[in-house]
Protein backbone atom coordinates (compact mmCIF):
# COMPACT_ATOMS: atom_id res chain seq x y z
CA UNK A 1 0.00 0.00 0.00
CA UNK A 2 2.73 2.44 0.79
CA UNK A 3 4.82 1.41 -2.41
CA UNK A 4 1.35 2.67 -4.33
CA UNK A 5 1.07 6.06 -2.20
CA UNK A 6 4.60 6.77 -3.10
CA UNK A 7 4.08 5.90 -6.93
CA UNK A 8 0.58 8.26 -7.52
CA UNK A 9 2.42 11.11 -5.55
CA UNK A 10 5.79 10.69 -8.46
CA UNK A 11 2.76 10.61 -11.06
CA UNK A 12 1.25 13.67 -9.49
CA UNK A 13 4.59 15.39 -9.49
CA UNK A 14 5.28 14.42 -12.79
CA UNK A 15 1.63 16.42 -13.70
CA UNK A 16 2.31 19.03 -11.68
CA UNK A 17 5.43 19.98 -13.73
CA UNK A 18 3.42 19.26 -17.13
CA UNK A 19 0.99 21.98 -15.74
CA UNK A 20 3.62 24.17 -14.80
CA UNK A 21 5.28 24.14 -18.38
CA UNK A 22 2.18 24.24 -19.87
CA UNK A 23 0.90 27.53 -18.00
CA UNK A 24 4.40 28.90 -18.71
CA UNK A 25 3.85 28.21 -22.14
CA UNK A 26 0.30 29.90 -22.23
CA UNK A 27 1.55 32.86 -20.23
CA UNK A 28 4.49 33.23 -22.51
CA UNK A 29 1.61 32.77 -25.58
CA UNK A 30 -0.78 35.33 -24.05
CA UNK A 31 2.37 38.02 -23.00
CA UNK A 32 3.22 37.49 -26.42
CA UNK A 33 -0.20 37.92 -28.60
CA UNK A 34 -0.92 41.06 -25.84
CA UNK A 35 2.57 42.77 -27.51
CA UNK A 36 1.51 42.20 -30.86
CA UNK A 37 -1.80 43.42 -30.99
CA UNK A 38 -0.08 46.62 -29.11
CA UNK A 39 2.40 46.92 -31.58
CA UNK A 40 -0.78 46.05 -34.29
CA UNK A 41 -3.09 48.69 -32.60
CA UNK A 42 -0.15 51.55 -32.68
CA UNK A 43 -0.12 51.07 -36.19
CA UNK A 44 -3.77 50.99 -36.58
CA UNK A 45 -3.96 54.28 -35.29
CA UNK A 46 -1.58 55.95 -37.99
CA UNK A 47 -4.39 54.50 -40.05
CA UNK A 48 -2.08 51.13 -41.84
CA UNK A 49 -4.71 48.72 -42.36
CA UNK A 50 -4.46 45.40 -40.47
CA UNK A 51 -2.76 43.41 -43.26
CA UNK A 52 -0.28 46.21 -43.79
CA UNK A 53 0.58 46.15 -40.08
CA UNK A 54 1.12 42.51 -40.48
CA UNK A 55 3.66 42.82 -42.77
CA UNK A 56 5.05 45.60 -40.80
CA UNK A 57 5.89 43.77 -37.97
CA UNK A 58 6.87 40.57 -39.89
CA UNK A 59 9.33 42.46 -42.01
CA UNK A 60 10.72 44.65 -38.49
CA UNK A 61 9.39 47.92 -40.12
CA UNK A 62 8.09 49.69 -37.39
CA UNK A 63 10.24 52.19 -36.12
CA UNK A 64 11.13 53.14 -39.88
CA UNK A 65 6.93 53.87 -40.19
CA UNK A 66 6.61 55.13 -36.77
CA UNK A 67 9.38 57.87 -38.06
CA UNK A 68 7.22 57.84 -40.82
CA UNK A 69 3.75 58.43 -39.44
CA UNK A 70 1.00 58.15 -41.24
CA UNK A 71 1.23 57.28 -45.18
CA UNK A 72 -0.95 56.00 -48.01
CA UNK A 73 1.29 54.66 -49.87
CA UNK A 74 3.21 53.06 -47.52
CA UNK A 75 0.41 51.08 -46.42
CA UNK A 76 -0.54 50.38 -50.15
CA UNK A 77 3.00 48.96 -50.22
CA UNK A 78 2.88 46.52 -47.36
CA UNK A 79 -0.07 45.73 -48.29
CA UNK A 80 0.46 44.74 -51.74
CA UNK A 81 2.36 41.36 -53.30
CA UNK A 82 5.30 43.79 -55.31
CA UNK A 83 6.24 44.99 -52.39
CA UNK A 84 10.33 45.34 -52.46
CA UNK A 85 12.29 46.62 -49.54
CA UNK A 86 15.06 48.30 -51.28
CA UNK A 87 12.42 51.13 -52.70
CA UNK A 88 11.04 51.27 -49.32
CA UNK A 89 12.13 55.03 -48.99
CA UNK A 90 10.60 55.95 -52.36
CA UNK A 91 7.32 54.48 -51.09
CA UNK A 92 7.45 56.83 -48.33
CA UNK A 93 8.30 59.91 -50.94
CA UNK A 94 5.89 59.36 -53.30
CA UNK A 95 2.05 60.75 -53.18
CA UNK A 96 -0.76 57.65 -53.22
CA UNK A 97 -3.08 57.59 -56.15
CA UNK A 98 -5.99 55.25 -55.42
CA UNK A 99 -4.50 52.40 -58.33
CA UNK A 100 -4.97 48.70 -58.66
CA UNK A 101 -1.02 48.44 -59.44
CA UNK A 102 0.46 51.49 -57.97
CA UNK A 103 3.49 49.73 -56.16
CA UNK A 104 3.87 47.38 -59.17
CA UNK A 105 4.15 50.49 -61.50
CA UNK A 106 6.31 52.46 -59.17
CA UNK A 107 9.20 49.26 -58.77
CA UNK A 108 8.81 49.53 -62.51
CA UNK A 109 9.36 53.04 -62.86
CA UNK A 110 12.27 53.76 -60.54
CA UNK A 111 13.92 50.57 -62.16
CA UNK A 112 13.89 53.04 -65.41
CA UNK A 113 15.22 55.55 -63.47
CA UNK A 114 12.37 58.28 -62.42
CA UNK A 115 12.74 59.95 -59.52
CA UNK A 116 10.23 60.40 -57.08
CA UNK A 117 9.10 63.83 -58.09
CA UNK A 118 8.98 62.23 -61.80
CA UNK A 119 7.49 59.33 -60.65
CA UNK A 120 4.80 61.48 -58.59
CA UNK A 121 3.59 63.38 -61.95
CA UNK A 122 3.21 60.31 -63.80
CA UNK A 123 1.02 58.96 -61.23
CA UNK A 124 -1.08 62.10 -60.88
CA UNK A 125 -1.72 62.88 -65.12
CA UNK A 126 -3.21 59.34 -65.77
CA UNK A 127 -5.57 56.15 -64.80
CA UNK A 128 -4.47 53.10 -63.12
CA UNK A 129 -4.29 52.05 -67.05
CA UNK A 130 -2.78 54.70 -68.38
CA UNK A 131 0.02 54.35 -65.90
CA UNK A 132 0.48 50.81 -66.68
CA UNK A 133 1.12 51.24 -70.38
CA UNK A 134 3.55 54.40 -70.03
CA UNK A 135 5.58 52.03 -67.41
CA UNK A 136 6.42 49.76 -70.36
CA UNK A 137 8.12 52.79 -72.66
CA UNK A 138 11.44 53.89 -72.48
CA UNK A 139 12.41 56.41 -70.02
CA UNK A 140 11.41 59.92 -70.93
CA UNK A 141 14.12 62.55 -70.09
CA UNK A 142 11.97 65.38 -70.32
CA UNK A 143 9.16 65.23 -68.52
CA UNK A 144 8.23 68.51 -66.57
CA UNK A 145 7.68 69.87 -70.25
CA UNK A 146 3.83 68.93 -70.24
CA UNK A 147 3.14 66.98 -66.76
CA UNK A 148 3.67 70.35 -64.77
CA UNK A 149 0.57 71.95 -66.05
CA UNK A 150 -2.20 70.03 -64.28
CA UNK A 151 -4.54 68.59 -67.08
CA UNK A 152 -2.16 67.16 -68.82
CA UNK A 153 -2.79 63.73 -69.95
CA UNK A 154 -0.18 60.90 -69.87
CA UNK A 155 -1.52 58.91 -72.67
CA UNK A 156 -1.15 62.12 -74.74
CA UNK A 157 2.40 62.50 -74.67
CA UNK A 158 3.11 60.96 -77.85
CA UNK A 159 0.77 64.05 -79.43
CA UNK A 160 1.86 66.52 -77.42
CA UNK A 161 5.07 66.24 -78.54
CA UNK A 162 3.65 65.64 -82.27
CA UNK A 163 1.64 68.75 -82.37
CA UNK A 164 4.15 70.87 -80.71
CA UNK A 165 6.96 69.87 -83.09
CA UNK A 166 4.48 70.95 -86.06
CA UNK A 167 2.84 74.04 -84.59
CA UNK A 168 5.60 75.80 -82.78
CA UNK A 169 2.88 75.89 -80.06
CA UNK A 170 4.18 76.37 -75.77
CA UNK A 171 3.62 73.68 -73.59
CA UNK A 172 0.36 75.11 -72.26
CA UNK A 173 -1.57 75.62 -75.81
CA UNK A 174 -0.29 72.42 -76.92
CA UNK A 175 -1.82 70.85 -73.73
CA UNK A 176 -5.01 72.25 -74.04
CA UNK A 177 -5.50 71.91 -77.93
CA UNK A 178 -4.60 68.43 -78.20
CA UNK A 179 -7.00 67.65 -75.02
CA UNK A 180 -9.48 69.37 -76.79
CA UNK A 181 -8.87 66.82 -80.08
CA UNK A 182 -7.70 69.91 -82.00
CA UNK A 183 -4.70 67.98 -83.34
CA UNK A 184 -7.32 65.68 -85.03
CA UNK A 185 -9.51 66.66 -88.39
CA UNK A 186 -12.48 67.74 -87.38
CA UNK A 187 -15.70 65.46 -87.69
CA UNK A 188 -13.46 62.45 -87.06
CA UNK A 189 -12.49 60.04 -83.57
CA UNK A 190 -15.30 61.84 -81.93
CA UNK A 191 -16.10 61.54 -78.19
CA UNK A 192 -19.97 60.05 -78.58
CA UNK A 193 -22.45 61.21 -75.87
CA UNK A 194 -25.67 59.71 -75.16
CA UNK A 195 -26.18 61.94 -71.25
CA UNK A 196 -28.01 64.96 -70.81
CA UNK A 197 -25.55 67.25 -68.55
CA UNK A 198 -25.94 71.71 -68.13
CA UNK A 199 -22.40 71.13 -68.33
CA UNK A 200 -22.40 69.63 -71.57
CA UNK A 201 -19.88 70.54 -74.45
CA UNK A 202 -20.36 69.92 -77.94
CA UNK A 203 -18.35 70.50 -81.02
CA UNK A 204 -16.40 69.02 -84.37
CA UNK A 205 -14.96 66.36 -82.07
CA UNK A 206 -17.90 65.54 -79.48
CA UNK A 207 -20.75 64.50 -80.84
CA UNK A 208 -24.55 63.79 -79.87
CA UNK A 209 -25.77 60.53 -80.26
CA UNK A 210 -28.44 60.66 -83.13
CA UNK A 211 -31.18 59.48 -80.23
CA UNK A 212 -30.12 62.18 -78.18
CA UNK A 213 -33.14 63.67 -76.54
CA UNK A 214 -33.32 66.24 -73.66
CA UNK A 215 -36.71 66.59 -71.39
CA UNK A 216 -38.06 69.93 -73.93
CA UNK A 217 -40.89 71.90 -72.66
CA UNK A 218 -42.43 74.74 -75.45
CA UNK A 219 -41.40 78.48 -74.85
CA UNK A 220 -44.05 80.79 -74.40
CA UNK A 221 -45.21 82.97 -77.27
CA UNK A 222 -44.07 85.66 -75.54
CA UNK A 223 -40.45 85.02 -75.54
CA UNK A 224 -40.08 83.03 -79.21
CA UNK A 225 -40.48 84.37 -83.03
CA UNK A 226 -42.34 81.32 -83.60
CA UNK A 227 -44.85 79.32 -82.55
CA UNK A 228 -43.69 75.72 -81.62
CA UNK A 229 -40.04 76.50 -80.11
CA UNK A 230 -39.21 74.25 -77.65
CA UNK A 231 -36.03 73.41 -75.16
CA UNK A 232 -34.76 72.37 -71.89
CA UNK A 233 -37.00 73.53 -69.06
CA UNK A 234 -34.05 75.43 -67.00
CA UNK A 235 -32.63 77.38 -69.89
CA UNK A 236 -36.23 78.67 -70.65
CA UNK A 237 -36.96 79.55 -67.23
CA UNK A 238 -33.39 81.01 -67.00
CA UNK A 239 -33.93 83.19 -70.39
CA UNK A 240 -37.49 84.52 -69.08
CA UNK A 241 -35.89 85.73 -65.88
CA UNK A 242 -33.08 87.69 -68.10
CA UNK A 243 -35.64 89.08 -70.60
CA UNK A 244 -37.51 90.34 -68.35
CA UNK A 245 -35.18 92.30 -66.62
CA UNK A 246 -33.83 93.01 -69.93
CA UNK A 247 -37.28 94.86 -70.92
CA UNK A 248 -37.31 96.69 -67.57
CA UNK A 249 -34.27 98.64 -68.58
CA UNK A 250 -36.04 99.23 -72.15
CA UNK A 251 -34.68 96.51 -74.21
CA UNK A 252 -36.30 93.26 -75.98
CA UNK A 253 -34.58 89.75 -76.69
CA UNK A 254 -36.73 87.51 -78.28
CA UNK A 255 -35.13 83.65 -79.18
CA UNK A 256 -35.40 83.03 -82.82
CA UNK A 257 -34.06 79.80 -82.94
CA UNK A 258 -33.45 76.44 -79.98
CA UNK A 259 -33.78 72.99 -79.82
CA UNK A 260 -33.11 71.05 -83.45
CA UNK A 261 -33.39 67.89 -83.81
CA UNK A 262 -30.59 65.56 -85.09
CA UNK A 263 -32.81 64.90 -88.05
CA UNK A 264 -33.61 68.83 -88.29
CA UNK A 265 -29.86 69.51 -88.40
CA UNK A 266 -29.60 66.86 -91.46
CA UNK A 267 -32.31 68.95 -93.27
CA UNK A 268 -30.14 72.17 -92.33
CA UNK A 269 -27.49 70.36 -94.02
CA UNK A 270 -28.66 69.24 -97.03
CA UNK A 271 -30.47 72.40 -97.36
CA UNK A 272 -27.09 75.07 -97.74
CA UNK A 273 -25.55 72.26 -99.63
CA UNK A 274 -27.73 72.61 -102.34
CA UNK A 275 -27.75 76.34 -102.17
CA UNK A 276 -24.13 77.08 -101.38
CA UNK A 277 -22.35 73.95 -102.39
CA UNK A 278 -20.15 71.49 -99.95
CA UNK A 279 -17.59 73.76 -98.96
CA UNK A 280 -19.92 76.72 -97.84
CA UNK A 281 -21.09 73.60 -95.69
CA UNK A 282 -18.08 72.08 -94.08
CA UNK A 283 -17.01 75.92 -93.44
CA UNK A 284 -20.33 76.89 -91.49
CA UNK A 285 -22.65 74.59 -90.92
CA UNK A 286 -22.34 71.89 -88.49
CA UNK A 287 -22.97 68.34 -89.40
CA UNK A 288 -26.21 66.02 -87.18
CA UNK A 289 -24.93 65.87 -83.76
CA UNK A 290 -22.27 68.50 -83.83
CA UNK A 291 -24.84 70.88 -83.26
CA UNK A 292 -25.30 72.76 -80.10
CA UNK A 293 -29.13 73.39 -80.71
CA UNK A 294 -29.94 69.20 -80.26
CA UNK A 295 -28.82 69.90 -76.38
CA UNK A 296 -32.12 72.10 -76.04
CA UNK A 297 -30.03 74.72 -74.03
CA UNK A 298 -28.51 76.83 -77.09
CA UNK A 299 -30.60 80.14 -78.06
CA UNK A 300 -30.30 82.21 -81.43
CA UNK A 301 -31.20 85.19 -79.52
CA UNK A 302 -32.48 88.56 -81.25
CA UNK A 303 -33.46 92.11 -80.63
CA UNK A 304 -37.24 93.19 -80.81
CA UNK A 305 -35.54 96.25 -81.93
CA UNK A 306 -33.08 95.67 -84.43
CA UNK A 307 -32.56 93.26 -87.53
CA UNK A 308 -28.66 92.97 -86.67
CA UNK A 309 -28.02 91.59 -83.34
CA UNK A 310 -24.58 92.48 -83.35
CA UNK A 311 -25.37 95.81 -83.40
CA UNK A 312 -28.05 96.40 -81.24
CA UNK A 313 -28.21 97.68 -76.89
CA UNK A 314 -29.67 94.02 -76.62
CA UNK A 315 -26.40 92.47 -77.95
CA UNK A 316 -23.70 94.97 -75.60
CA UNK A 317 -26.41 94.15 -72.56
CA UNK A 318 -25.97 90.11 -73.35
CA UNK A 319 -22.26 90.67 -73.41
CA UNK A 320 -22.06 92.09 -69.72
CA UNK A 321 -24.97 90.18 -67.93
CA UNK A 322 -25.74 87.15 -69.58
CA UNK A 323 -24.02 85.29 -67.16
CA UNK A 324 -25.38 86.81 -64.08
CA UNK A 325 -28.34 84.16 -65.84
CA UNK A 326 -26.25 81.48 -66.47
CA UNK A 327 -26.06 82.20 -70.20
CA UNK A 328 -22.46 82.46 -71.95
CA UNK A 329 -22.06 84.13 -75.57
CA UNK A 330 -20.68 80.55 -76.84
CA UNK A 331 -18.74 81.40 -79.90
CA UNK A 332 -16.69 84.71 -79.39
CA UNK A 333 -14.49 85.69 -82.91
CA UNK A 334 -11.66 85.74 -81.19
CA UNK A 335 -11.74 82.24 -80.34
CA UNK A 336 -12.84 80.43 -83.11
CA UNK A 337 -9.55 78.43 -83.29
CA UNK A 338 -10.60 76.70 -79.80
CA UNK A 339 -14.40 76.53 -80.31
CA UNK A 340 -14.02 75.54 -83.89
CA UNK A 341 -17.24 77.26 -85.08
CA UNK A 342 -17.07 80.69 -86.68
CA UNK A 343 -18.37 84.14 -84.21
CA UNK A 344 -21.94 83.77 -83.49
CA UNK A 345 -22.69 86.99 -81.73
CA UNK A 346 -26.79 85.44 -81.21
CA UNK A 347 -25.54 82.27 -80.08
CA UNK A 348 -26.14 81.74 -76.47
CA UNK A 349 -25.75 78.60 -74.48
CA UNK A 350 -26.98 77.80 -71.08
CA UNK A 351 -24.35 76.77 -68.71
CA UNK A 352 -25.89 77.40 -65.30
CA UNK A 353 -24.64 80.76 -63.22
CA UNK A 354 -21.71 79.03 -61.79
CA UNK A 355 -19.87 78.15 -64.65
CA UNK A 356 -21.09 81.35 -66.60
CA UNK A 357 -19.49 83.19 -63.70
CA UNK A 358 -16.33 81.58 -63.89
CA UNK A 359 -16.37 81.57 -68.10
CA UNK A 360 -17.04 85.24 -67.95
CA UNK A 361 -14.65 86.51 -65.39
CA UNK A 362 -11.69 84.59 -66.68
CA UNK A 363 -12.48 85.50 -70.22
CA UNK A 364 -12.24 81.43 -71.70
CA UNK A 365 -14.30 79.08 -73.98
CA UNK A 366 -16.45 76.35 -72.57
CA UNK A 367 -14.14 74.17 -73.87
CA UNK A 368 -11.26 75.42 -71.91
CA UNK A 369 -13.76 75.32 -69.04
CA UNK A 370 -14.47 71.26 -70.03
CA UNK A 371 -10.32 70.76 -69.84
CA UNK A 372 -9.63 72.61 -66.49
CA UNK A 373 -12.65 71.36 -64.50
CA UNK A 374 -14.69 68.58 -66.05
CA UNK A 375 -12.56 66.08 -68.45
CA UNK A 376 -11.55 63.53 -65.90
Amino acid sequence: MEGNKKKKLKLKQKYVKVVKIIGIILAILVIGLFIYFKQINELRKLNYSFKASNKILFTMKKSYVLKVLENKTLNAAFESKDYDEKNLDNYAKIEYQKQKNLIKNINKLLKKGYSNSEINLILSHGTDSDVSKFAKREKIRYLEEFYTISYAKLNNYDRYVSYSDETGEDEETTVMNVNLNLDKEDYTDYVEISKFSYDIVVNKHRKLTENFNPHLVTISEKYAAEKGLKASAVAIKAFIKMANDAEKEGLGLIINSSYRSYEDQEDIENTYRDLYGENYVTKYVAKPGFSEHQTGLAFDIGSKTSNVFANSKEYKWMLENAYKYGFILRFPKKYENITGFRSEPWHYRYVGKKIAKYIYENDITLEEYFVLFLDK
